[in-house]
């Protein structure tokens, strides 16, 4: 396998008044293509910083980060926001879907600000929503479905321009256990057919699901660890 993420004393500082707030202190990971990555750590552990800066929505204060080789700690925000658009797919808590829209012209979105025209975004969209088992949704609407069919709405989305990385931010914050569990199986699934997935998130359970655990605490790499394959039921 080749690396996708590389950080190198990444350390991001945040200025408070008088007070330095060191979110993220020299953190160095490695995160290889096709890995399967819970990044972990309790409120102010530096886990939401250190995930914004692997997203492109933050720059560091000092250190290097590679993105799918491409050195991107020192990019401008417009460099940023291309790196981001091309390079990654984004799968938040709240979902962030347009409500008047169907699942099928939401999983459209990042198609229309890439140019894409009508007939390839359609046959693009609905592969993904027919790949997260929504192919019979795709007329509905976000309040006509469920917290679990909008998540999956949104991996669908997050999916469709092919990103190189799927970061998942607290993916299961707002479901049940039993829909948590269905879109940790279903983000299993989409590792097992080669996507790179790092998902921030501070539940046990919801880790155990990721190949590999890496904890943060007071801006530092505490552990990094494997994870015991998980029962398949019978």
């Amino acid at each position: 396998m080749s690396e996708i993420i590389r950080t190198q004393g990444l350390t991001k500082h945040y200025v408070l008044g008088a007070e330095t707030v060191r979110a993220c202190r020299e953190i160095d990971l490695l995160i290889e293509r096709g890995e399967f990555v819970a990044i972990m750590g309790p409120s102010g552990s530096g886990k939401s910083t250190f995930m914004n800066m692997i997203g492109c929505l933050d720059t560091p204060t000092s250190g290097e980060y590679w993105l799918n080789d491409q050195p991107v700690s020192s990019l401008s925000d417009d460099q940023l926001a291309r790196v981001r658009n091309r390079e990654i797919g984004f799968v938040f808590q709240t979902f962030n879907l347009l409500p008047r829209a169907t699942a099928l012209h939401n999983v459209e979105l990042p198609l229309i600000y890439a140019g894409v025209g009508k007939k390839e975004r359609r046959r693009r969209a609905t592969e993904k929503l027919e790949l997260v088992g929504l192919g019979d949704r795709m007329g509905h609407k976000p309040p006509e479905m469920s917290g679990g069919q909008r998540q999956r709405v949104a991996v669908a989305r997050a999916l469709v321009n092919e990103p190189a990385l799927l970061l998942a931010d607290e993916p299961t914050g707002n479901l049940d256990s039993v829909t948590s569990d269905s879109i940790m199986r279903q983000l299993g699934e989409l590792n097992q057919a080669g996507q790179t997935i790092v998902i921030v998130t501070h539940e046990h359970d919801i880790a155990l699901h990721a190949r590999r655990q890496v904890h943060l605490k007071d801006g530092l790499i505490e552990r990094d660890f494997l994870n015991e394959p998980m029962e398949t039921p019978v």
